[in-house]
């Protein structure tokens, strides 16, 4: 379906039962609401389910120029009160695990329990200037340059040599992304820091990773280390996409969580 929310068109889904507890998705960079499909699945039985695409992504509007984290954000509270969620669980992985902690840090009031997946917290000049060399690929060559690219740095290479049917889904997502939606959300990713806003969360907070996702483990046992009585999930062999690298590890861990058995 498609919600009009914070001035634009938001594709988005809803399953499961209506009463039931609410949980969120916010997907990553250069996917869609797709990469939450067997997650919505194991979880539509118990819970009220909400995947959307974030702005520029998927079958949602890509307004040109470069995006902020205060307008992701705004799109997200935009979108649950388009729904009337008062609350709910929220879940993200990369882009939209900043989101999601950003959300929670920000609407204390509005959180039950949050999942931030595969995402260090903040930009650092390194991943800025990374981000903005990938600005320039897209605008001149569009996505098609980055499709190989991004699959190199999201998963390692044994992953890539085995070529699980995954990857062929990735790929499929990041070459029909929007160069818009792209752009708008790596100039976002290139300056951003929600490292406070995960710090002040009074939720449960469960950080997910998979365990070869570069420097992202090491960055997210600090953010875990910042919130006492947080969890911390390590997928092994897990790249960036650790949801589809260790599907039924990762679904385990996330309903053990949200059914507050890992609280």
């Amino acid at each position: 379906m498609q919600i009009r929310a914070n001035g634009i068109n938001i594709h988005c889904e809803v399953e499961g039962a209506e009463g039931a507890p609410w949980v969120v998705f916010s997907n990553s960079l250069a996917t869609n609401l797709a990469m939450w499909d067997a997650e919505a699945e194991a979880l539509r039985g118990n819970f009220r389910v909400l995947r959307y695409d974030q702005r520029g992504h998927g079958g949602s509007e890509a307004p040109g120029g470069r995006y902020t984290f205060d307008l992701l954000l705004a799109d997200f509270t935009a979108l649950l009160d388009a729904f009337a969620i008062r609350r709910a669980h929220v879940v993200g992985l990369s882009m939209g695990g900043a989101t999601v902690l950003g959300f929670a840090g920000r609407n204390p009031d509005r959180v039950d329990r949050v999942v931030a997946c595969d995402t260090g917290g903040a930009s650092t000049p390194e991943s800025a200037r990374g981000w903005e060399e990938r600005i320039v690929v897209a605008r001149q060559h569009g996505m098609d340059a980055l499709v190989e690219p991004t699959i190199g740095r999201w998963f390692p290479p044994e992953t890539v040599a085995a070529a699980p049917a995954h990857l062929d889904r990735l790929r499929a997502m990041i070459r029909t992304t929007p160069v818009n939606g792209f752009v708008g959300c790596a100039a976002a990713l290139a300056d951003h820091d929600m490292r406070p806003a995960a710090a002040s969360i009074r939720s449960p907070v469960m950080f997910v990773v998979g365990e070869k996702d570069g420097t992202t483990p090491a960055a997210m046992r600090r953010l875990q280390a910042a919130l006492p009585g947080s969890r911390y999930e390590e997928m092994p062999g897990a790249g960036h996409i650790s949801n589809l690298d260790q599907p039924a590890l990762f679904d385990r861990v996330l309903l053990d969580f949200l059914d507050g058995a890992g609280a």
